[in-house]
């Protein structure tokens, strides 16, 4: 690869990790084609997109980001794959399921939303991790509960401004 190619790479991979809020680096490492092809195939049906890389590139390109990827660089040994995915937890969940068949892929570490996970016992935790969209359900669930409460109020006491006040008052105490 000449100088001109690796700077290009070093490009690409610092847009791809500009663009790019959730990133598992993974082992892969070991797995035959036709294993490797299944997890390429499950990464996309979970819209996660797999990347074999070269880590001195990575290194580099985690270097020359804005981002700060803490220690995430030092778990650059030996065979790393990317996975870039606009869910935090969608890797952790293919990586999960790809396991029951397979002892790979191994998490190397991970950045979810400006957070460093480093190792393989953080899968569990990762899985976990609730997405954007779903903490804002949980948020607007819990401030639809108050509304809720004082319109079942209103339909149980017949509309009556002291129904109203007597409901309420009892549901307080």
């Amino acid at each position: 690869m000449t100088r001109e190619e690796k700077s290009q790479v070093i490009e690409d991979l610092t847009a791809e990790l500009a663009n790019n809020a959730n990133i598992y680096l993974t082992d892969i490492s070991g797995l035959n084609a036709g294993t490797t092809s299944d997890l390429r195939r499950a990464c996309h049906k979970a819209n996660v997109r797999l990347a074999v890389v070269k880590n001195t590139l990575l290194e580099k390109a985690m270097e020359a980001s804005d981002r700060e990827f803490g220690s995430l660089p030092e778990v650059l040994k030996g065979n790393t794959s990317v996975m870039y995915s606009e869910t935090g937890n969608v890797p952790a969940k293919v990586i999960k399921a790809f396991r029951k068949k397979s002892e790979k892929p191994l998490l190397k570490g991970a950045f979810i939303e400006e957070t460093v996970y480093i190792g393989d016992e953080q899968l569990d935790m990762l899985v976990d991790i609730k997405s954007k969209e779903e903490l804002i359900g949980d948020i607007v669930g819990l401030l639809q509960s108050p509304a809720k409460n004082v319109i079942s109020a209103l339909k149980s006491s017949g509309g009556t401004l002291a129904g109203i006040i007597k409901t309420l008052s009892e549901k307080e105490g």
